[in-house]
């Protein structure tokens, strides 16, 4: 806990305030207390960085568990600041470790905290918005918290002397109330609705194009092939796998 405000306060927070400048619009919608979901898109590795810091309450993230698992040194060192910058790791690599997966979103809720999740489960290939993926309706129907929009919004200001200043803007909308849907947890065809009523909130927020193909198939693909992730777009069709759409959102991919 008190590593996580090191971070906020010391290490972390002064030179990525001094660096970015980062700006912050509608604050008022996060909750000041109890669980609350802030589901957002996934442009940098710096999204973590920039949304918490905005913040008065800690924002608690689920991350891949990949950061957690490191050897050596390196590994030590890696986990302890994962761990300590209030990550919590989960497993992607099945249907089963997905459903843990949401099973701990659950638990943090429950606890009364703010989760931090991004619904693409992965970076952007190439600045679009993914499709999301309906882990973040489940936890929001069986705990009754509500979804906070969250727009990563970065732009690029030429300096004099060829010199470029990257900008930030945490963009953040009013809470979504599911609450209407409630006992249908499980119901993927209302999680599903759920789901794309808050990837249309984000586009909104962030002027996004949005692209209804999972990021993580388009990755995918781009390895596989070398094509771009347009053209790798144009030929696929959104997946209709439960183990896919089920998959948790996560702090990076």
């Amino acid at each position: 806990m008190l590593f996580y405000w090191f971070l906020k306060f010391v290490a972390i927070g002064p030179p990525a305030r001094a660096a970015f400048r980062p700006k912050v619009e509608g604050i008022e919608h996060v909750p000041a207390t109890g669980a609350a979901i802030l589901a957002s898109n996934h442009l940098s590795a710096a999204d973590w960085i920039f949304m918490p810091l905005q913040l008065k309450r800690r924002v608690t993230f689920l991350a891949k568990a990949e950061y957690f698992t490191g050897t050596g040194v390196k590994g030590f060192l890696q986990r302890a600041f994962f761990r300590g910058a209030g990550q919590v790791p989960i497993d992607r690599s099945s249907a089963s470790a997905a459903e843990g997966a949401i099973r701990t979103g659950i638990r943090i809720l429950r606890d009364g905290k703010l989760l931090g999740i991004y619904p693409e489960g992965t970076r952007s290939p190439d600045g679009r918005l993914y499709r999301g993926k309906i882990g973040v309706a489940r936890m929001a129907l069986e705990t009754g918290a509500p979804v906070v929009p969250v727009a990563m919004v970065y732009s690029t200001r030429r300096l004099p002397f060829g010199r470029k200043l990257t900008q930030v803007r945490v963009r953040i909308g009013k809470p979504l109330d599911f609450s209407r849907y409630e006992g249908l947890a499980g119901d993927r065809f209302v999680e599903r609705s759920i789901t794309d009523e808050i990837m249309y909130e984000i586009m909104t927020l962030s002027g996004q194009e949005y692209v209804d193909v999972y990021g993580a198939t388009v990755k995918k693909s781009m390895d596989a092939t070398g094509a771009s992730a347009n053209d790798v777009v144009a030929t696929l069709q959104p997946p209709v796998t439960e183990a896919a759409d089920r998959a948790p959102t996560t702090l990076a991919g």
